[in-house]
């Protein structure tokens, strides 16, 4: 893993360092950079596949009974769709994604469009309250249908959602629970399967050097995870952020850099064009 400026350059008083997981980094960054944004990537976040896929396979053989598959990421639609039986149905089982990343990777994987629900790309947040609000009225209906089917609302929990997510180092879910809990509240039966997992790096000197002299050097860090902050400060312990300026792509992001000692936290749009704008709009 390398910290790399991207392949296109732009002007740009300071630059913008691209925290994403490697896979996703240097794409983000060169599709700033096409948009005048002076990039690099510094990858904070490792994904690595399950050592036994097995639970995926299993996980597939309800998807047709499913209401919907939730994906938290586009890396939870690449390592689940990879784990697809040969001939496995989808049946009319919905794709949630919290994004347009995501609801491009259920596409090129070849998810039904019309089966798949995420917040529009104009939506001023991606995040689980934004798809909650799209996808609510479709989850009230169909518990409430299955309830008066059986007979009583507590049947209704035969109505389930798979939700596919990422693990720590240690196994545990990464994430928020939000989601679940909303669901869990209509009387949605709520399932859980992790598809991959998430690690700290580990930053090459030279990697170390950079993200020191990025402290001072009026370079913007962004952050479309409060996880990969907290891998750099893992990595970096004796990193000083009095001078230091993040981008963060959501309010709780930027809070939880702020309480990490962060001295200056702008919130930046999650989506690429808005994003690209608002940075633009900075220097």
């Amino acid at each position: 893993m390398a910290l790399a400026p991207s392949s296109r350059r732009a002007d740009a008083a300071w630059r913008v360092i691209v925290t994403r997981p490697e896979r996703e980094a240097q794409a983000w960054a060169d599709a700033l950079q096409a948009r005048g944004v002076a990039c690099e990537t510094l990858p904070l976040i490792d994904i690595t596949g399950l050592q036994d896929s097995t639970p995926l396979t299993t996980a597939w053989q309800a998807v047709p009974q499913l209401l919907a598959v939730m994906f938290v990421s586009a890396n939870a639609v690449r390592f689940f769709l990879a784990s697809r039986p040969a001939g496995s149905p989808i049946g009319s089982c919905r794709a949630w994604s919290t994004g347009p990343g995501t609801r491009a990777a259920l596409l090129a994987a070849g998810w039904p469009a019309e089966l798949i629900d995420s917040p529009d790309e104009s939506a001023p947040q991606f995040d689980s309250e934004a798809l909650w609000s799209l996808v609510a009225p479709r989850v009230v209906a169909a518990t409430q249908a299955m309830g008066l089917a059986r007979g009583t609302a507590a049947a209704a929990s035969s109505v389930q959602v798979l939700i596919v997510r990422g693990a720590d180092a240690h196994g545990q879910l990464a994430g928020r629970d939000w989601l679940a809990l909303q669901m869990e509240a209509t009387g949605l039966e709520v399932l859980q399967t992790v598809a991959y997992v998430r690690r700290a790096p580990r930053l090459s000197d030279a990697q170390q050097t950079r993200a020191h002299l990025a402290m001072n050097d009026d370079s913007r860090w962004l952050f479309s995870s409060s996880e990969a902050a907290q891998h750099l400060l893992q990595a970096c312990p004796n990193l000083i952020l009095d001078q230091a300026k993040a981008l963060a792509t959501h309010p709780r992001i930027a809070l939880r850099l702020k309480q990490s000692g962060w001295s200056c936290v702008d919130l930046v749009p999650a989506g690429l064009e808005a994003q690209a704008l608002s940075i633009k709009s900075m220097a």
